[in-house]
């Protein structure tokens, strides 16, 4: 008796205004109050890399003048503070060289210097943590259950027809469909966990001028009568050498199809009529060389576009070179449609198909799903004399085809408009004013900037950015956002993190994040929900990504739902890393919520902030039955570990979660989905199928060397007949690290990380340890009696979501809330799991 499975429960500015990238040079005394009150204005306007002009003073006034009149007109005003020799003060060029020499220090002091007003303490950033939480559960409670019960047998199964040439040469071909035609139906449904209904229909065609020219069998999930109906046909008949395939797709096209998958698998050794269009075997070979003058006046364009309209996939089984003009032409059609189209490198054609599907369809950032018909497929396939091959190319045809008719209704099921209800308002107001007091965000122009809407007003074109990012170019990041947020907050992985994680959100940590990002107002990517924008941090060196939502009501939960998402996939890759112990480990990147003040309750007011991945993205499975196939020859090593980890992702939470739809580049994944057998759990995700995502990926997975090491046991039949049986026992780790940078958190090995003696008990990667010192300053400390200054690292403030400090920790207020922090909610995992120990866990159903 097995025991039961858990239970769960539902960069170098001193300055924080909107823009704080210049340093303001000094006026003189007597134009003093005039250019404070004005520069507010002036300042929310200046582009972020820009430093704003003011008339220099001839002889400035010494630093002990102006700190001593700027506090007595000015108390709660600050300047940047004067180099000693009374010269200009520091710009935003000499900080940003300041940071390429670990060994300079810039003396600044920086704006709004009432530490009080902006800086948290623990009870306030505990009060917003958990006001977001509430909101989570608001936001849930407005989404009505999706429908997603039946989407794995709606995608899978099948409608099938055989489109034979059944003239003299083709006899064995139409022997060897009769004889496979119930094995091939056989390992359809077990492919798809005997979940799949197929029918089978067959049209036969000769020529012009045989009796019959045309037979058929409408679809039927009768193989025996489709037995019969391939054991009556004869094989004789043709006169010329093309044949009338054309009529024969017209047949096809007029039977009763139904399911949602649809392929025609055409078996042919003779083109179509239609010299120089269909085939190149001259006019002479052909009794009706002009296209449309067959008795039938079929056009085959036509024809072809009404089976894309029906959403047929077409499958050509070659079996010599005389089809080759007719694939060739038949691939044009579908890829003009967007779909995906493929020939033969033996094929003459090879490589002239135009308006094929672009690169990067399974890219993140890709907006091929925007295309009607990119899901579906034309490709041409040897079969040559090997007749044995029918049954591997037929069933490889249908599991790709039903991998893509899944795609398209996932896509249909996540893009369903969610009703934006006054309770949503309501929450996205009181997001808002949970927010502290910031300068207004221009997160929205980010979207104003990003396209503009359709005619009909339901569409926006986008204008991508289609440049390389410039970096390091003064000015080039032209929208200057000051946000708050919320991130993850993991730091040690102890041994029952993950076993907490799982249990409940609330023991997914979170903290609270102020950050200044500059970034580029016009998006390089889209995705189906979101796009991408280029965006550096204030005090950071790193390169980061800003995502948001197009118009379609989406809310900072949304965003906070996906962070947490990404940080329980972190928390599974930690431990499979721990296990595994292979190069490239398996990492995700790290997601932060950010909302500006005031524009919750406009379109796009919200984003999320995380690590750029540069290089090519990769797509290694998705949420709907993808999982990509090596290149013959070319294994790719990252490709089995990433299988592996979705399917250890299942074991290991005892069929409770699986991650899957991994994209990333060189192990840095981005963009997850997690599938939950808690239909209350994640429930904004739109990515989330439950237990049908269980069998979209069981049926695609095929266990590899690394489920073998890890000793997997789960599988798909587990799933259909709920009988479970999973690895109980698993080592222990050793602690695991996260970089300490909220905003990196890259999974390090432990003794690969660097430690300052300054920041005790902080790990650091190898990208975020040397911006410690390069971002080091001096400031002048605002607390009572003497002027003094005090070293401070801009760098390790912003990685953990906080603003610099005003004084010296001497002079610090001491935050009377400070408390530890305990594990909400005990480790229910390991309760049940320990109650349970003595029973044998094979044979339970559930």
């Amino acid at each position: 008796m097995a025991s039961d499975p858990p239970q769960f429960a539902s960069p170098a500015s001193v300055s924080r205004s909107a823009t704080s990238r210049g340093h303001i040079r000094l006026l003189a005394d007597e134009m003093l109050r005039a250019s404070l009150s004005s520069s507010g204005a002036s300042l929310s306007s200046t582009p972020a890399a820009t430093p704003p002009s003011y008339r220099r003073l001839p002889v400035p006034p010494t630093p002990a003048e102006l700190l001593s009149r700027s506090r007595e007109r000015n108390p709660r005003e600050n300047w940047t503070r004067l180099p000693d020799d009374g010269s200009v003060s520091i710009t935003r060029d000499s900080i940003s060289k300041t940071k390429s020499n670990g060994n300079s220090r810039s003396k600044i002091k920086s704006e709004n210097s009432d530490s009080s007003a902006t800086t948290l303490s623990a009870d306030e950033t505990k009060a917003r943590i958990r006001g977001l939480r509430r909101e989570l559960e608001r936001a849930r409670g407005d989404v009505p259950p999706r429908p997603t019960t039946g989407l794995f047998e709606a995608a899978c199964s099948t409608d099938l027809l055989f489109l034979i040439d059944t003239t003299g040469s083709m006899y064995p071909y139409i022997v060897a469909a009769k004889e496979q035609v119930k094995s091939i139906v056989v390992d359809i449904k077990r492919s798809f966990l005997n979940q799949a209904e197929v029918r089978v229909a067959v049209v036969s065609y000769k020529d012009h001028g045989d009796y019959p020219n045309i037979e058929s069998l409408d679809f039927t999930p009768s193989t025996d009568q489709v037995f019969q109906f391939l054991g009556q046909l004869g094989a004789s008949g043709g006169r010329d050498a093309p044949e009338d395939v054309l009529g024969g797709i017209f047949q096809a096209r007029n039977l009763s199809w139904q399911q949602r998958t649809r392929c025609i698998i055409h078996i042919a050794d003779a083109p179509p009529h239609g010299a120089g269009e269909l085939h190149d075997l001259g006019n002479g070979a052909d009794d009706y060389s002009v296209p449309g003058s067959e008795p039938h006046g079929l056009i085959y364009k036509p024809l072809l576009k009404e089976l894309i309209e029906f959403n047929i996939n077409y499958a050509l089984l070659r079996v010599n070179s005389s089809t080759d003009r007719m694939a060739w032409a038949f691939a044009q059609v579908y890829a003009a449609s967007s779909a995906d189209a493929k020939l033969l490198p033996s094929n003459r054609y090879f490589g002239q198909v135009s308006c094929t599907q672009p690169e990067g369809r399974n890219s993140a950032w890709s907006g091929a799903t925007s295309k009607k018909h990119s899901d579906l497929q034309f490709e041409e396939m040897e079969l040559g004399t090997t007749y044995s091959q029918l049954r591997h190319l037929v069933v490889r045809t249908v599991t790709s085809s039903v991998s893509r008719t899944a795609g398209r209704m996932t896509m249909a099921l996540s893009t369903v408009p969610t009703p934006v209800t006054t309770s949503v308002s309501r929450t996205a107001a009181r997001m808002s004013s949970a927010l502290s007091t910031v300068p207004k965000a221009r997160v929205s122009d980010l979207t104003l900037i990003a396209g503009e809407e359709g005619i009909d007003g339901s569409a926006i074109k986008l204008f991508l950015e289609k440049d390389p990012p410039q970096w390091d170019t003064v000015g080039w990041f032209d929208e200057t956002l000051v946000v708050e947020g919320f991130c993850p907050d993991m730091k040690l992985q102890s041994a029952n993190s993950l076993n907490e994680m799982m249990s409940a959100d609330e023991n997914i940590k979170l903290s609270v994040a102020q950050l200044t990002i500059h970034a580029r107002s016009k998006p390089f990517g889209e995705g189906a929900v979101r796009v991408a924008s280029y965006a550096r941090t204030e005090s950071s060196t790193g390169k980061f990504v800003v995502k948001f939502f197009k118009k379609d009501g989406k809310m900072l939960a949304h965003l906070a739902e996906d962070m947490q998402i990404q940080a329980l996939c972190k928390a599974f890759a930690l431990e499979f890393n721990g296990l595994l112990k292979e190069e490239p480990q398996i990492d995700f990147v790290v997601t932060t919520c950010l909302q500006s003040k005031g524009d919750a309750e406009s379109e796009g007011g919200c984003l999320s902030l995380e690590p750029f991945i540069d290089g090519e993205y990769i797509k290694y499975n998705n949420n709907s039955m993808f999982v990509k196939e090596d290149s013959p020859g070319e294994p790719d090593p990252f490709n089995q570990i990433a299988q592996a980890f979705s399917h250890f992702t299942f074991e290991r939470s005892w069929g409770y979660f699986l991650v899957n739809d991994l994209q990333g580049v060189s192990g840095l994944l981005t963009d997850p989905s997690i599938q939950t057998r808690d239909h209350d759990r994640f429930k904004l995700a739109d990515t989330n199928f439950h237990e049908e995502g269980f069998k979209f990926f069981f049926a695609a997975h095929k266990c590899n060397s690394i489920c073998h090491e890890l000793e997997l046991k789960s599988n798909g039949e587990m799933i259909i007949s709920g009988n479970y049986t999973f690895r109980e026992r698993w080592p222990t780790l050793e602690p695991t690290v996260c970089c300490s940078n909220k905003l990196c958190r890259r999974i390090v090995r432990l003794a690969s990380t660097q430690e300052s003696e300054k920041f005790r008990g902080y790990h650091w990667c190898s990208a975020c340890w040397p911006q410690l010192q390069s971002s080091m300053v001096s400031w002048v400390c605002e607390g009572p009696g003497p002027n003094h200054e005090f070293d401070m690292s801009r760098f390790f403030y912003e990685s953990q979501g906080q603003l610099a400090p005003h004084r010296c920790s001497e002079h610090l207020a001491k935050d009377k809330s400070v408390s530890s922090m305990a594990v909400m909610g005990g480790s229910l995992w390991s309760k049940m799991k320990a109650e349970g120990s003595k029973e044998s866990i094979s044979g339970r159903s559930w």
